[in-house]
């Protein structure tokens, strides 16, 4: 009759550190986890460069766009810096095409075409390149559009039909808030 009251005293002992053990296990398992997916994706959205005017349906660039081209290969295509561009999407808008000609050349990068639909492009760009740093070649009227998508920023207004010097830089991290910072170049 002693033994059975030895093991009982020991059972409710016992149970709470097994519990705790395993309790500690989980949030160890849990804080491996959240640490391996705190790492954040930066795209960087623009507008295509200086467009020639005119009746031409597809334009190409002004010289002052292929000089905005050559800035942006300058900016974000030093090949040996660390947070180097891993990717790079535009449209099939010749404009674009030439936009990011320079610093997919300097890259050594093919961009990949997208469509115009803002939530498709974030979509992608998230899924295929967590973590990464993709530069999106979009128009007056994608780029807000493709910066709220990717923030879930409402606020972002309307670019000018001459607005061609805007850059959003959007950090969307996998836990959190996304941030959005607008710069002219």
């Amino acid at each position: 009759m002693k033994k059975d009251h030895v093991g009982l005293q020991r059972r409710p002992f016992l149970t709470p550190v097994w519990l705790s053990v395993i309790a500690a296990v989980a949030v160890m398992v849990l804080a491996v986890w959240l640490w391996g997916t705190v790492e954040a994706t930066m795209v960087i959205v623009i507008r295509h460069a200086e467009k020639e005017l005119g009746s031409v349906t597809d334009p190409p660039l002004t010289p002052a766009g292929e000089a905005r081209a050559e800035l942006l290969a300058r900016m974000f295509g030093d090949i040996k810096s660390t947070g180097q561009i891993n990717a790079i999407y535009i449209t099939s808008a010749l404009r674009n095409r030439l936009t990011a000609a320079p610093l997919a050349a300097r890259l050594g990068l093919t961009p990949s075409v997208v469509d115009k639909d803002p939530r498709n492009i974030a979509r992608i760009l998230l899924r295929d390149h967590p973590g990464g740093i993709i530069l999106v070649v979009g128009h007056s009227d994608t780029v807000p559009k493709i910066v709220s998508a990717l923030s879930g920023n409402n606020q972002i207004p309307e670019m000018g039909h001459q607005e061609f010097d805007t850059m959003y830089i959007v950090t969307v991290p996998r836990v959190g808030h996304s941030t959005v910072l607008r710069l002219k170049y």
